[in-house]
């Protein structure tokens, strides 16, 4: 009785009154009667801002943290700690996993490099450093060359860790340079994601046609899209409004409530009359790619014992 009737995509979910407008605007700019559409989390409006709600499609979104979706065509066989159930903004069943770090490790690398150019005078386009050290990594062996990373600033329900340790690792017989340092760091932001979706994808068989991407992580053309097609082994599309991100989302959720025809399935209005107006860059897997990920995620779960190693000693 006291919860809130739960809306679909498209229903009316009412209209804003004169004594919400004045809460939000004491100008009294925004006029009363604005038609309000059903609100929706960061699952919701992203699977709309990437045209990932029908039966078979998936996004990722990956930045400071990455969680993956994919619309199911079943339930799944039992319950996954691993995995979340959500729905897509009209309903359809979705599992979802989240991880909490992706490129904040990344991120602290390049500042460091960003240093290391300033101590000689030198200064950066951040955009532009970015995009140079992401691209080397397309130089790097499949493999990484032996290297490994975690990027743990913070636990990781997916690899059942409570606490956050950051470590590079390597062996004496790594092949150390910057590709593969770079690649490691790239490939280990998807370590974690990667772990959850194998759970989905071959314990599950939850079938996917299609990955869509978006955030920071696809920002450098070609590269970050790349590794997640090797991961998932499935094509991925990164569109030119990628960055939009959620509030994007809940536009097109906006517009959908008010331009819908009778009748019009949400996944349609969004192919027919959104996405078919835009333009994007599809990457299919490639299968030295997907050989050398394979690799590394061997490398990934082995040394995840250094990882709990890692929690229990360093208490500084």
């Amino acid at each position: 009785d006291i919860m809130p009737k739960v809306l679909l995509a498209g229903d009316e979910a009412g209209v804003l009154t004169a004594e919400g407008a004045a809460l939000l605007d004491k100008d009294g700019d925004l006029e009363a009667g604005i038609p309000m559409c059903p609100p929706e989390g960061d699952a919701g409006t992203g699977m709309t801002a990437t045209n990932a709600v029908a039966v078979r499609t998936g996004n990722v979104s990956a930045g400071t943290s990455v969680f993956a979706m994919i619309v199911m065509e079943k339930e799944l066989s039992k319950v996954y700690p691993q995995i979340d159930l959500v729905t897509t903004p009209d309903g359809a069943l979705v599992g979802m996993v989240h991880c909490n770090n992706c490129t904040s490790d990344i991120n602290a690398w390049v500042n460091l490099f960003r240093e290391f150019g300033e101590m000689y005078g030198l200064t950066f386009d951040m955009n532009d450093l970015f995009t140079k050290l992401y691209s080397v990594a397309l130089k790097g062996d499949p493999d990484c060359g032996g290297l490994l990373a975690y990027g743990y600033y913070s636990g990781e329900n997916v690899t059942m860790l409570n606490e956050g340790r950051l470590a590079f690792l390597r062996t004496p017989e790594s092949r150390f340079n910057l590709a593969n340092f770079m690649k490691v760091h790239l490939y280990t932001s998807l370590g974690a994601v990667k772990m959850g979706l194998d759970i989905l994808l071959e314990d599950e068989k939850v079938k996917v046609d299609r990955i869509m991407g978006h955030g920071g992580f696809f920002k450098t053309r070609g590269v970050g899209q790349r590794y997640l097609a090797a991961a998932v082994n499935a094509p991925v599309t990164v569109m030119d409004t990628a960055s939009e991100g959620g509030a994007w989302g809940i536009a097109l959720l906006a517009a959908y409530l008010i331009d819908q025809k009778e009748d019009e399935k949400l996944e349609d209005y969004l192919d027919n009359r959104i996405f078919c107006e835009l333009s994007g860059e599809t990457t299919e897997p490639d299968a030295e790619d997907k050989k050398g990920f394979d690799t590394f995620m061997e490398r990934y779960k082995a040394g995840l014992e250094i990882e709990k190693k890692a929690i229990e000693t360093m208490n500084w």
